[in-house]
């Protein structure tokens, strides 16, 4: 069972970044997925999620900014991020769990500069 995430960098203010989880060994279809962040000396902060029945939820501090999605055929969780803010900068994590609790992948950094 792996998930690998990718697509972090650094950007600036406004500016937009698409992270991707590419998920194996487990049937990713049949799974609730997340995405959770971590910021400097934060605790793991729960941003979004899909579910496998293709409801999605998301924390006030990203709706209307970030969309996840999925593509069940390609075993890929995606996390659209939009008008991104300093306040975005963390190392993010998709989990294969409804929440912050469940395999998470090695990490992808993301970087708002101002």
């Amino acid at each position: 069972v792996q998930l690998v995430e990718s697509g972090g960098r650094e950007v600036h203010s406004g500016e937009s970044v698409t992270l991707s989880c590419a998920a194996s060994g487990f049937p990713f279809s049949n799974q609730d997925m997340s995405w959770v962040r971590q910021a400097p000396g934060e605790d793991l902060d729960w941003i979004s999620g899909r579910t496998k029945n293709g409801r999605i939820f998301y924390a006030a501090s990203v709706k209307g900014r970030f969309t996840i999605s999925r593509e069940n055929a390609n075993v890929k969780l995606y996390l659209q991020m939009n008008n991104l803010k300093p306040k975005d900068s963390a190392v993010y994590y998709c989990v294969k769990a409804w929440g912050t609790v469940g395999l998470r992948g090695q990490r992808t950094q993301v970087t708002v500069t101002s």
